[in-house]
């Protein structure tokens, strides 16, 4: 990193927004930039400023699910250089990061050549229950998304996504202004993605053991998995792995990057994250059999 991306770096504030899919995070963050005085926002592959998109691509123009999640994480090169040339053209100095979880906005951060959020948000303090669902059960049912901003960038962008636009007081919600006259009418654009068009795809706990088998025997045949429990939540995935491993390695290192490996591994070719990797050893493969007796000292 050279050294005017660090003096760009050391310029600029980080905030992020985070909570499950659906739950109203893009119909609430032109709400919560404006509480904070930030101008700018990272939503599904977009840079946006002053209701404009300034660079990059959305989510919601991806035909698959897993290029979307691709495109939302700024996994593409090319795509996150040409976002964070447009981040020090522009000079932002106040910016938030939308993602599902902290995981997320901490890599989306570090790609775009950010610092790592200094407030993070959840939804929920920002939002009630009530509005949380009613945003889930638009998205389930009904298959909207939200881009926050007017119509005209969406159609003139990505016309064949457009559904309609809305537009809103922003003073609804947990986040209040402090003074009503600060209030102001926002412009949303409600859009129905290309992946959505073409149904949900799912990834099962089958094909998920599958990868991380895989990953084990690549990265050392002689680890063996004797059992793997997946479990999810809307941050992603955590493994707990129980484990024979040779003796004779130095084990500390070797479970750290077998760690890392399988995280790196399944990220890249799935686009799902991998919030946590535990690893317990169960057994020392290769020790012989300790004797019987032992002589008394």
């Amino acid at each position: 990193m050279g050294v005017l991306t660090n003096l760009f770096r050391q310029g600029v504030s980080v905030s992020a927004l985070v909570g499950a899919s659906g739950t109203g995070k893009s119909f609430r963050a032109k709400l919560l930039a404006q509480k904070y005085g930030i101008n700018a926002i990272i939503d599904d592959g977009l840079l946006i400023q002053d209701d404009k998109i300034l660079a990059g691509r959305t989510a919601k123009h991806e035909k698959t699910y897993m290029g979307a999640v691709r495109i939302a994480l700024f996994d593409d090169k090319e795509h996150r250089d040409e976002v964070a040339r447009m981040l020090r053209k522009q000079k932002i100095k106040k910016i938030l990061i939308i993602g599902t979880s902290e995981k997320m906005v901490k890599m989306i951060a570090e790609r775009l050549q950010l610092p790592p959020p200094e407030k993070i948000i959840n939804i929920k303090d920002i939002a009630t229950e009530e509005e949380i669902q009613k945003a889930i059960q638009s998205r389930t049912v009904e298959g909207k998304h939200v881009i926050p901003v007017p119509s005209i960038e969406i159609k003139k962008s990505y016309p064949q996504i457009f559904v309609k636009s809305i537009q809103e007081f922003l003073t609804k919600g947990k986040l209040r202004f402090t003074n009503r006259n600060d209030s102001t009418l926002s412009e949303k654009s409600i859009v129905t993605p290309e992946f959505s068009k073409r149904g949900r795809l799912e990834i099962s706990e089958a094909a998920v053991t599958q990868m991380v088998l895989h990953c084990v025997s690549e990265y050392n045949e002689d680890i063996h998995v004797k059992k793997l429990t997946i479990k999810t939540d809307s941050r992603g995935y955590k493994l707990i792995l129980t484990v024979d491993v040779p003796f004779g390695k130095q084990l500390t290192g070797l479970i750290h990057n077998l760690q890392q490996y399988i995280i790196d591994n399944i990220e890249k070719k799935t686009g799902i994250l991998i919030e946590e990797v535990s690893i317990i050893i169960d057994r020392l493969t290769g020790v012989e059999s300790a004797p019987k007796k032992y002589k008394k000292i």
